[in-house]
Order: C-alpha cells, then structure tokens, then sequence
C-alpha cells in the first residue's frame, strides 16, 4: 500500500496554495507530485469558475475533479464538464436590481457556467480583471440569458461592501440564498446551503473516501465550510481570524510552501490524520 492511499487533499488557491505574488513554489509542486505519486488525490476547491482556472490547472495538475464557484461545482478539466453543479434561480436579478439601485456605483459581475459577464464597472473590477487576465465581456445582467452560477459584487471602499451586505440579508428575498465575503473586495451571491465543504463532501462520496481521510487547507471566511466538512481543517498562518478559528490547527503562511508543509508532516505522522 502507498504512502498516502486513499487521503484527499483539498486546498484552496489564492492566499493559500499561491503565493502573494500569484505563483507556486517549487517546493509545493514537488510536494504535490510526492503526494499523488505516492497514492493521495489531490485538487484545490476554489470560489473561481473553471475558465479562469485553466491556467493554474496547467501548472497544478490535479487528480481528481476540482471544486469550483464556492462550492458550488465540481468540474473535470480532463472530460471538460461538470460532474455536478448548482444554478440559481433568476429571481436572484431581483436582489441585483435592488443593489444596483441603493449604492450607485458598485461592480457587478453575473457568472454564468460558461462566461463572466461584467455588467456594472468600478476600480475594483478594473483590479479584478488585471490580476485574472479576464476579457472584458460585457452585458447588462437582465441580459443574461444563460443559467446563473454566481453573482459577485465588488467594491474598494469597505464601507459599501458592509452597506451591501446589510442590504441583502434585509431582502424579503434573503432567505432563498447564501451570501459569502469571498475576499476584502468581493462579496458573493450563492444558491441557499453551498459553500465549499458541500463541494468537498460531494467529491469525497464520488471518489468513496471516508471523510476521516480527507483534508482541507484554506485562508479566507469562504474557507470555512470547507475547513469545518473535512476530517482535518487546517488554516495557513495568513488566515483570518475568524477562518482560524474554524480550524482544527493551524500551518505555515502561504509564502512558506504551506501544501509541503502539511505533505511532509503527514508523512512524519504529525497530523492526527490516518494516511
């Protein structure tokens, strides 16, 4: 029997398995093959769609589907398609008409499975495109016909995005969905009940891994669910307070190859974890 047969481990991207500077260390790849080569599976579960993950998945090669929009999906980049995936409902447009109305100004973004749609533009969104490369594909979000994945507001003045947040739990409409600060300028909407432990929990059953033998490594609140459904949550030593104290313990930064970290301690037994 391998090393490392039958553990999941699911990691997190941004502030996480990358870097500040948005790469990945040498010592994380080569961590990473260790762990597969040695009969773990490994992925990341990320709040990204799939085609703005294209590129990460290029230089991180995974083993088994990644999770995708904060749960919300499970997507095989080798078949090109989702294994599962949740839709909102359209009366979401309803909560994204009563935003747009109340704080003029603030980004809007309407993901679709399929294409990013930036319908309302500010700094945020500006920043947002320059660090993902994405094309600036426009529509007003009534305009969307596609299923809908994911809303995503954003905004740099801290300010609007709690005057949102407040905004959106009042809705008479509220309870229909979940709503997640996905980073300091991000502020997401999601279908009721997802969040990325749903994703890890549903991978676990396909793949028929006990969640005892599953690990979770993140940084940011919308982490936590995934960090609280695993055998073992841990959090990178950059998380935020509230996602460490979610954890079960707690590892390195994520400039200090946090993912060889954990490989090298749960091959030391250092992790209260069976591998």
């Amino acid at each position: 029997m391998k090393r490392f047969e039958g553990v999941l481990l699911c990691t997190d991207l941004d502030g996480t398995l990358l870097a500040s500077d948005h790469t990945v260390s040498k010592e994380n790849l080569d961590a990473i093959d260790y762990f597969m080569a040695e009969g773990g599976i490994f992925t990341f579960i990320t709040g990204r769609m799939p085609y703005f993950v294209a590129d990460i998945y290029q230089r991180v090669r995974t083993n088994a589907p990644i999770g995708c929009i904060n749960g919300g999906g499970l997507y095989d980049f080798r078949t090109g398609s989702y294994l599962w995936a949740q839709e909102l409902s359209r009366d979401v447009l309803e909560l994204v008409r009563y935003a747009d109305e109340h704080i003029p100004g603030i980004g809007i973004q309407v993901n679709t499975f399929d294409t990013l749609y930036f319908c309302t533009e500010n700094e945020a969104m500006r920043d947002f495109r320059r660090i993902t490369g994405l094309p600036n594909i426009t529509c007003h979000y009534a305009d969307v016909t596609e299923p809908i994945a994911k809303i995503v507001f954003a905004d740099k003045n801290e300010e609007n995005i709690r005057r949102l947040e407040a905004l959106l739990n009042a809705h008479p409409r509220a309870h229909a969905y979940d709503f997640i600060r996905s980073e300091a300028t991000l502020y997401e909407i999601l279908p009721r009940g997802i969040h990325k432990g749903i994703a890890l929990t549903q991978l676990a059953s396909i793949l028929h891994i006990p969640q005892a033998k599953t690990i979770a490594v993140g940084d940011y609140n919308n982490d936590i669910g995934m960090l609280q459904s695993a055998g073992l949550g841990i959090a990178v030593a950059n998380a935020t307070p509230e996602t460490k104290a979610a954890a079960d313990m707690l590892t390195v930064t994520n400039d200090e190859h946090a993912i060889a970290r954990i490989v090298a301690d749960l091959e030391q037994g250092n992790l209260p974890i069976q591998s």
